[in-house]
């Protein structure tokens, strides 16, 4: 007869075997947004060259609105200012949401789509344990992308510019990053798990997440437009504040943690009581 603690570990190692074929099934799409984060992230960095700093701040006073929306009024006089506004203002946010979609299909809503979950509920794991390593899965693949994106832009910096951007700003800043992705992710993952249909389960998600941005755009424009930050949860998520370890913004990264943590618990419970089509 097997032991209680040979049968927990029998299930951990079946769920680590589950969650490497995860990842492995979806490296292709994890290296494409890698390599949409480089282009990006070397192109913004590269943007530090006096010269080429000079035509994009001409071109912002040609087109302010345009580049306030996207975050990108102030360039600021240090390479850290420049990637804060640049990219953190929506590059960063976009681009990984845009990942969160795609894999929240993957891992979860296709499945369900096709009644292939029902197959795999018929193995020895159970509902929490099946929905815990897609979790798993989607947050680990953003854990992934902004790490992978905070060397690059450590990196860039120091081999174009010999510079060293200040580590205890990245980082924190990049906590804040991670936060705010841990809560889109897992607002999506909760409409995943709710729905059948994946017009529902992963419209309503990508469809609120692209309201958001949206939102945060508008409110960046003008003075008249500012109100507007409180109607959408990206305005946690203050990259500047972040840089100068604002008490506020540090207190928004733990709401926006304590808030994914919620959502992940009420997504697991809701997909362990529903039915699943067959």
């Amino acid at each position: 007869m097997k032991s209680y603690s040979y049968i927990i570990m029998e299930g951990i190692n079946h769920d680590w075997d589950i969650i490497k074929k995860e990842f492995k099934a979806n490296l292709l799409i994890l290296i494409i947004f890698m390599a949409l984060l480089s282009m990006y992230s070397v192109i913004i960095v590269a943007m530090y060259d006096p010269k080429l700093g000079e035509s994009m701040n001409m071109l912002a006073k040609s087109m302010p609105e345009i580049f306030s929306a996207f975050g990108m009024s102030n360039p600021g006089t240090t390479l850290l200012d420049l990637i804060t506004n640049y990219l953190y203002g929506f590059i960063l946010i976009a681009i990984p949401f845009v990942f969160t979609i795609i894999m929240c299909q993957r891992l979860v809503a296709r499945y369900i789509d096709k009644g292939s979950m029902a197959y795999l509920l018929a193995t020895p794991r159970s509902r929490f344990s099946v929905i815990i390593t897609q979790l798993i899965v989607l947050l680990g693949g953003l854990l992934i992308l902004v790490v992978y994106v905070t060397g690059l832009i450590l990196m860039s910096g120091q081999i174009m510019f010999d510079e060293l951007i200040p580590l205890k700003e990245l980082l924190t800043l990049n906590l804040g990053l991670y936060a705010l992705h841990a809560f889109l992710a897992t607002m999506c993952f909760l409409f995943a798990c709710s729905f059948n249909e994946t017009k529902f389960s992963i419209g309503i998600g990508a469809g609120l997440g692209l309201v958001f941005i949206l939102i945060q755009m508008l409110s960046q424009i003008g003075d008249k437009m500012d109100f507007l930050k409180y109607l959408t949860p990206l305005t946690l998520f203050d990259a500047t504040g972040l840089t100068g370890f604002d008490s506020m913004a540090l207190i928004n990264i733990v709401i926006l943690f304590v808030a994914a943590i919620l959502m992940a618990i009420i997504a697991c419970r809701i997909f362990q009581k529903r039915d699943l089509p067959l």
